[in-house]
């Protein structure tokens, strides 16, 4: 199984899982002519929430392949540039469903979006993927994961720096606090989970000015003892 990334920041979300020989998309904030794989071969195309980053680019990719928008219909709603309806397939937190090999069961999460989900992943080949991005918090445990996908976009301590220095103004600090996964509650987050069938972790969405890549990744390791990789730069 092979995860690959075309974007995990601020300026554009997008996630290849390729397993068995088949394509799943996780959000769709990339420019198509950005993305190196065959759009046409997806089997499915996930977005966690409308935020731009995460979903500019949902209409052009569901005109390029004969697969479907899976979303919530809160997230569809919102969404400024929408794929014609008859392509969306209306998903709800908790309650699972296919796409063809895929088996995936969204999640509620915290975020300032209409209705943002995470997804938890069993792939054609038996893995077991856990995908959350953009929360502040997971209220939920999951058992058998063996790949995680995870935000890890700040430090509060560089942040509180960076707000005493002006570098971050104070709704901007505020929003940070209440809408993305920081350091040490991900670590938290980790050590209440059961990790025992774990493989790698990928650390998605670093912040540019509040993180620190290669600290995130050694924190993180310590925890799981598998490898961890930072999702854009490896």
């Amino acid at each position: 199984m092979k995860i690959t990334s075309y974007g995990s920041s601020s300026a554009g979300n997008c996630y290849l899982i390729e397993d068995k020989g088949q394509l799943l998309m996780l959000e769709a904030g990339v420019k198509p002519k950005n993305i190196k794989h065959d759009i046409s071969e997806i089997d499915g195309l996930l977005i966690t929430h409308e935020h731009n980053d995460h979903a500019k680019y949902a209409k052009q990719i569901i005109k390029r392949c004969a697969s479907n928008l899976y979303c919530t219909k809160g997230t569809y709603e919102a969404l400024k540039d929408k794929p014609d309806s008859f392509r969306f397939m209306q998903i709800n937190s908790k309650q699972s469903f296919n796409v063809k090999n895929w088996r995936i069961l969204p999640f509620d999460v915290e975020h300032d979006a209409a209705e943002p989900v995470g997804f938890l992943i069993d792939t054609p080949g038996k893995k077991r993927i856990l995908f959350a991005t953009d929360t502040y918090y997971v209220r939920y445990k999951f058992n058998k994961v063996t790949h995680l996908m995870i935000e890890c976009n700040y430090h509060l301590e560089a942040l509180q720096h960076n707000s005493e220095l002006g570098l971050i103004d104070k709704k901007r600090y505020t929003r940070l606090l209440t809408s993305h996964f920081e350091l040490n509650n991900v670590i938290q987050f980790l050590k209440a989970n059961d990790l025992s069938q774990l493989e790698e972790v990928h650390l998605l969405h670093l912040s540019d000015t509040n993180s620190d890549a290669e600290l995130f990744r050694e924190k993180v390791k310590q925890v799981v003892g598998m490898p961890v990789y930072i999702a854009g730069s490896d």
